[in-house]
């Protein structure tokens, strides 16, 4: 028991998970534009994830503690220096234009990470977007937007039309309701500086806020060029997941409410396409 907690817990601290949702919501991308399983994007999302997420999350611990890092720590480092080179190698093979996408979303994980903004804008020492009041939300879901949408579209040599443009919308309002629920399970923690939503507006007021974005993303739905059947039931499927565990998101919420089952959202809305379509 103590080995599969260990396995676990490195499973979801070196962000495996999280960057298994990645992959889940760019393949569901080509799924709906009818594009065929596209391994060099797909493979490059999944470990460009774990590097991105390992580096800002990590980035401040093997700086300051480099010399006593705990065991854990430096397996992760190790296991992120293999999914960089891994990265490194199918970057190489997607085309020139993604290339560009990439590099600017690069510099906005950098600046999300690296203290570069002056303290007088800030609320504490570490001085990047990340620390920014109001904006972490924004940033991530548009940063997952991009990532998801553009690069297995651009990938493809895809024309951006008005499906791909609703798609982005779409997937920018869910990223955010994902995330409340890790707002609302950070409330005991987050400085007041931070201005999360349900620090500004409260725990009910962010649930209500969460479920009129899963209803625009509804909304948004029908107004595509393209729509099957099968992809309305997987949406209506993911909107239900998603509408229940914001629902019963709380600040007394277990470990892994949100850090293994929101984040695992993502791959239960493949499942579901795959079985439907």
């Amino acid at each position: 028991m103590k080995v599969f907690k260990t396995i676990f817990n490195f499973y979801t601290n070196s962000s495996i998970h999280v960057a298994l949702a990645v992959y889940a919501m760019t393949w569901i991308t080509l799924l709906s534009f009818d594009l065929a399983y596209d391994e060099n994007a797909l493979y490059f999302v999944f470990y460009a994830t774990i590097t991105a997420y390992n580096f800002v999350k990590y980035f401040g611990l093997a700086k300051f503690h480099h010399r006593r890092l705990a065991s854990w720590l430096k397996a992760i480092q190790v296991f992120s220096a293999i999914a960089f080179i891994l990265m490194c190698y199918y970057v190489l093979h997607l085309n020139f234009d993604v290339l560009v996408l990439i590099f600017a979303l690069g510099i906005v994980t950098f600046l999300y990470a690296i203290p570069f903004i002056p303290k007088k804008y800030l609320f504490d020492e570490q001085q990047n977007l990340r620390q920014v009041g109001g904006i972490k939300v924004y940033i991530i879901a548009l940063v997952w937007s991009l990532v998801t949408v553009l690069i297995p579209l651009i990938n493809a040599q895809y024309e951006i039309n008005s499906d791909v443009v609703l798609t982005l919308f779409q997937r920018f309002f869910l990223v955010i309701v994902l995330m409340l629920p890790f707002e609302i399970r950070d409330l005991k923690y987050d400085s007041l500086k931070l201005a999360t939503i349900p620090q500004k507006i409260g725990i009910k007021k962010t649930k209500i806020i969460g479920l009129l974005l899963l209803l625009v993303f509804l909304i948004l739905e029908f107004f595509k060029d393209e729509l099957d059947s099968g992809s309305v039931l997987s949406t209506l499927i993911l909107l239900s997941i998603t509408f229940l565990f914001l629902m019963f998101a709380s600040k007394q919420q277990s470990k892994y409410y949100s850090a293994f089952w929101v984040e695992a959202i993502p791959v239960f809305w493949l499942f579901a396409l795959l079985l439907f379509t």
